[in-house]
């Protein structure tokens, strides 16, 4: 989080609880799938997510109108970008790969390396108003964009049905608003979820069925740290006391023979100052990950195949440079001898994955446009 973001995270952004009367929000999940915590769901209404869906694919949450927050979360690639990292409205390159929103109801850390950063009211301040680097370029334009937003009858129609004692757009139907949109973005109809939860056996093909074995077995290890419904150790429910939270060391860089990363992507470490903490990044979860290549935080893995024989087979790709393996890695990652077959089957099982579904669902797509309205 950049330094103004800080002082916006410290004025205080809560979970604000839907207004009574609003139409609750009703989960499109499968029956054997828990609920998010009771908590985001008391955020929750159709409205509000009607408001933030309208919001996402606004460009005027740009200061050039060139870009919303649909330019870097596009549906068609699981809310990722198919970038490297993505350039802001001034050209700044990003610093990190853009992650997929999906599921985000049940992640109970919000980026890839900050353990505070848990609102997603707050999180949605970063792309909007940051400034290192800067993403839409709004920083103290907030206002300019309230009265743009009031302007617009059908803008103003969503945001009074979401929030009825407002009499104008502000920070907490923005951010609340884009919250409960990102929220209702859930996947759980994937090839995988047929074969295993509805006992269809042919969902999935015999490589993928292998490629499970071998995700789930002692040979890779996958699981222990791509684990549950949304194959992630960050996760959180309303059916657990408190969330799962994560962070590892993958021994992708090794850059002075101590583990250290890139001097501008550090990871954890940025945030706590901890030495141990260097390299520890958010573990993704793996559904539609066939979709969200380039992969790992910086997005310099290319290809599945890649993140598997050149990445993880080696216990680190720093493995092969010259300063070998990364003394801080995790400790379970040792690297594992893969076949071509191994290699093969394991990403036949990671594409089972991919939910069709979640790709051409109108609820996650662009609003139709409006018939004119009056005020």
């Amino acid at each position: 989080m950049t330094r103004g973001l800080h002082l916006l995270a410290a004025i205080g952004f809560f979970l604000v609880a839907a207004a009574a009367g609003d139409v609750a929000y009703q989960w499109q999940i499968p029956s054997w799938m828990v609920l998010p915590p009771d908590a985001v769901t008391a955020t929750m209404s159709e409205s509000r997510v009607a408001l933030g869906r309208a919001l996402f694919y606004d460009t005027r949450l740009s200061v050039d109108g060139t870009m919303s927050c649909a330019s870097c979360h596009r549906q068609g690639k699981a809310f990722t970008d198919g970038e490297v990292t993505h350039r802001g409205v001034h050209g700044d390159a990003g610093l990190r790969n853009v992650p997929s929103i999906v599921n985000l109801a049940y992640m109970p850390v919000l980026n890839w390396a900050n353990p505070n950063l848990k609102s997603v009211e707050v999180q949605v301040l970063i792309p909007l108003f940051g400034n290192a680097p800067v993403e839409m370029g709004m920083a103290g334009k907030e206002n300019a964009l309230f009265e743009k937003l009031n302007r617009d009858c059908r803008m103003r129609q969503l945001l009074l049905a979401a929030y009825p004692v407002k009499s104008g757009f502000d920070m907490e139907a923005l951010t609340g608003g884009l919250a409960s949109f990102v929220r209702s973005i859930v996947s759980f109809s994937s090839p995988y979820d047929r074969y295993k939860r509805l006992g269809d056996a042919d969902a999935i093909s015999p490589s993928a069925k292998h490629g499970e074995a071998l995700f789930f077995g002692e040979k890779m290890e996958c699981s222990h740290c791509h684990s549950g419904p949304t194959f992630s150790d960050n996760f959180q429910s309303r059916a657990l006391p408190f969330p799962g939270i994560s962070f590892h060391n993958t021994g992708l860089y090794n850059e002075d023979g101590l583990g250290a990363y890139p001097s501008n992507n550090h990871g954890v470490r940025d945030i706590t100052g901890r030495p141990p903490d260097e390299g520890k990044f958010r573990t993704p979860s793996l559904r539609n990950v066939a979709l969200t290549a380039p992969y790992m935080h910086d997005g310099s893995v290319a290809t599945l195949p890649a993140v598997i024989r050149d990445h993880y087979a080696k216990g680190g790709r720093a493995a092969t440079g010259p300063n070998g393996r990364s003394p801080l890695r995790d400790p379970l990652i040792t690297g594992f001898s893969a076949t071509d077959e191994d290699t093969r089957d394991l990403v036949a099982f990671l594409e089972s994955l991919t939910d069709d579904n979640l790709l051409t669902n109108p609820a996650y797509s662009a609003p139709a446009h409006s018939p004119r309205c009056t005020h």
